[in-house]
């Protein structure tokens, strides 16, 4: 059976957000290109591990002399997108994703696959192979939007649950009994 590719060449939008409150949220990606939206749901490491090496593959092409790809240091602020998920239809949960550059576009490369089996006892988020999918989701991100997802990505990654300064763990709305490891 042919794996059935969502593909996004220059995405109209792209983001990560939330459904359900801090300590209960599903995280999605969602891509839009006119009329064609597209939300697979991640894990919270997920999405924030994705928005790191995001900006770990910008900062690198920044040092590359003369920046040929013109990457941008910051957010430029017109990329920026505070706006909320639009309707939201889970296409798959996300085990396994790549992410890589495509020098001859100027473009991020984001891969997500589907779960499975194999994913399920797999520690790792984002996976060097490409696992054997019935779909896939390929959205080609230019420099400017990459580092305005990063951005995003990370404060809705941080905007969740407070840490408890003594044990480190999250503090829910409904109370919290703080473990302090033993001495």
């Amino acid at each position: 059976m042919p794996t059935r590719v969502h593909e996004f060449a220059w995405p109209d939008r792209v983001v990560v957000g939330t459904i359900g409150l801090p300590g209960a949220r599903t995280f999605y990606l969602q891509v839009r290109s006119g009329t064609q939206i597209v939300s697979i749901a991640l894990e919270k490491q997920q999405s924030a591990l994705l928005a790191e090496k995001i900006d770990e593959i910008l900062d690198q092409l920044i040092t590359v002399e003369g920046n040929p790809f013109s990457v941008p240091t910051s957010t430029p602020i017109e990329l920026f997108d505070n706006d909320q998920l639009e309707a939201v239809q889970e296409q798959f949960r996300t085990g396994s994703m790549s992410l890589g550059w495509d020098p001859t576009t100027a473009q991020v490369v984001i891969e997500a696959y589907p779960i499975t089996d194999v994913d399920a006892d797999d520690d790792e988020s984002l996976d060097e192979g490409e696992p054997d999918a019935a779909e896939m989701l390929l959205v080609r991100l230019p420099v400017g939007t990459a580092r305005a997802f990063a951005k995003r990505t990370r404060e809705i990654v941080g905007a969740g649950r407070p840490t408890c300064p003594l044990c480190g763990y999250p503090i829910d709305a409904d109370g919290h009994i703080c473990t302090l490891p033993e001495a």
